[in-house]
């Protein structure tokens, strides 16, 4: 199998601390720095897989990099350089702790509501009489908790400023800004034919208090695609869409019996399976940004990642 990242431990100059997100490893440096490594990390339900899946963190990071670039002119954002296939680098922001969660289609955890019953999600009604994968009137906005560990959970607007998670001028910007990203984002894949589903969107505030954007967007594992080819076929005759996410891992698990639930284990993951997986990724990365994918030397991953980082660190 080929190298894959599954965790990093540098230590830069003017290093302040090193957090280990569930794919992300973070590195606070001084002056406000921010140094993001994606890893090769897989995460579903919540919960990090056993293997890591081959170039998944240089997918997700160039996709990222390419959508921030693509966005910068409706809300600046945290990105200042990327020295690395894996690594983004930029300003430290206090991050909002919840999740910009917009949905277009009735699909993935929606879906799953829906179909228990509920026609209320994050306060938020949903329309009766919709089948899975129809498109709503207008996007809904659905927040989530930005969780430390374990579940994000679903929260309403009205908690979120009752209980002074975020203030309600600062929500308003972020829903403002949630919209304004969801019709850019919109765009970007009509043009790749493809449908943007539904996505999250994460903010901060820089040191001066300005909103940020942060970490990932439009990504694989933030986002979900579906192909617009087909798309009112497959629903007229009610069959699954052909989509442009890692909802693909997520319906593997479930059909092999697990949902992060308590208690469940997580099924053996083979060397085809995972091969499967990073060639999926990689199909992602070609469609969603229309280029060919340039798979990194992973040889010596860590080493690569570090010596780019530093020698980035240097010329500051």
């Amino acid at each position: 199998m080929i190298n894959t990242l599954i965790h990093c431990d540098f230590h830069f100059p003017g290093q302040l601390s090193h957090y280990n997100g569930k794919v992300r490893e973070v590195f606070e440096l001084k002056d406000d720095l921010l140094v993001m490594v994606a890893s090769d990390r897989l995460s579903a339900f919540d919960v990090v897989m056993p293997r890591g899946i081959p170039y998944k963190g240089q997918i997700l990071n160039q996709i990222a990099t390419k959508m921030m670039a693509a966005t910068e002119d409706i809300v600046p954002n945290w990105l200042t350089a990327t020295p690395d296939p894996n690594v983004t680098i930029g300003q430290r922001c206090k991050p909002f702790k919840v999740e910009m969660v917009i949905r277009g289609y009735l699909s993935g955890h929606a879906a799953r509501e829906y179909k228990d019953g509920k026609r209320t999600i994050c306060g938020v009604e949903m329309p009766e009489c919709m089948n899975e994968n129809d498109a709503f009137p207008n996007p809904i906005i659905t927040p989530s908790t930005k969780a430390a560990e374990g579940h994000d959970e679903d929260i309403s607007r009205d908690s979120i400023i009752q209980k002074g998670i975020v203030s309600e001028v600062d929500y308003c910007k972020l829903e403002e800004y949630t919209r304004s990203l969801f019709q850019r984002g919109t765009e970007i894949a009509e043009k790749q034919n493809l449908i943007l589903v539904d996505t999250k969107y994460e903010f901060g505030k820089n040191s001066n208090g300005k909103i940020i954007l942060i970490d990932e967007i439009h990504t694989p594992d933030s986002s979900r695609y579906f192909y617009s080819d087909g798309y009112g076929a497959r629903k007229a005759e009610g069959m699954p869409q052909k989509q442009l996410s890692k909802e693909f891992v997520r319906q593997w698990l479930i059909s092999n019996g697990f949902q992060g639930l308590e208690g469940q284990k997580v099924p053996f993951m083979s060397n085809e399976y995972i091969t499967s997986v990073s060639d999926r990724y990689i199909e992602l990365y070609e469609n969603i940004t229309g280029e060919n994918f340039i798979k990194a030397d992973t040889s010596n991953i860590n080493q690569r990642i570090e010596e780019n980082i530093l020698e980035y660190l240097k010329g500051l």
